[in-house]
């Protein structure tokens, strides 16, 4: 039975979705286009038109889920109580959420990654922007990138295999993160902590 046909400006994201679909199943080595074409029930043309290569299907992904992301956060962020610890609430929150997710950091971005750095220049950018931002707000230097990094690595570890937290564990862990952010922008980490004399 042949697919039903899709209008053309839904076609772009069509086509994504039959991306992500075939490296999710397979890897990056499943996308090409013909692949792509018959994923999505479209003619070679018809994905070319919209994406002019693999990388192109790539960077286009990372630019889907990277929008998702921020729009994610924002909308996070606009929930918390204002002030300094809305930002890395709404990181841990969003992570959280992600976590629960099936396919909340697919595996297949991250074979994308090491295939093609550059499509993922703005995940970059958008990181840079989050440590920058936390800076200026935590009272102990370093302790908000090390947040970031320890809830992306929670992520990321659990899209590669190395665990899967359920339950009680995983709220614990979740817990302690938010009040790590709590503490870090409200001053409440002892200043010896930090380093300081």
């Amino acid at each position: 039975m042949a697919k039903p046909r899709t209008r053309r400006e839904d076609r772009p994201s069509v086509i994504l979705d039959a991306a992500e679909s075939l490296i999710r199943r397979a890897g990056t080595r499943t996308l090409t286009i013909d692949a792509v074409a018959a994923e999505a029930g479209l003619s070679k043309g018809g994905v070319l038109h919209h994406f002019s290569s693999k990388e192109a299907l790539i960077t286009a992904m990372a630019e889907r889920k990277l929008k998702e992301v921020k729009e994610g956060i924002a909308k996070l962020e606009a929930e918390q109580v204002p002030g300094p610890s809305a930002l890395p609430l709404a990181l841990i929150a969003h992570a959280r959420q992600v976590y629960a997710e099936e396919e909340g950091f697919p595996r297949a971005f991250l074979l994308a990654s090491a295939e093609n750095p550059e499509a993922f220049a703005g995940f970059n950018a958008f990181l840079s922007e989050r440590l920058a931002a936390l800076e200026k707000i935590e009272t102990c230097p370093g302790i908000g990138a090390a947040l970031v990094f320890s809830t992306l690595g929670l992520l990321i570890s659990r899209t590669l295999g190395f665990h899967s937290l359920e339950g009680a564990q995983l709220e614990r862990l979740f817990d302690g993160l938010e009040k790590v952010a709590r503490c870090v922008t409200e001053g409440e980490i002892p200043p010896d902590a930090c380093g300081a004399p």
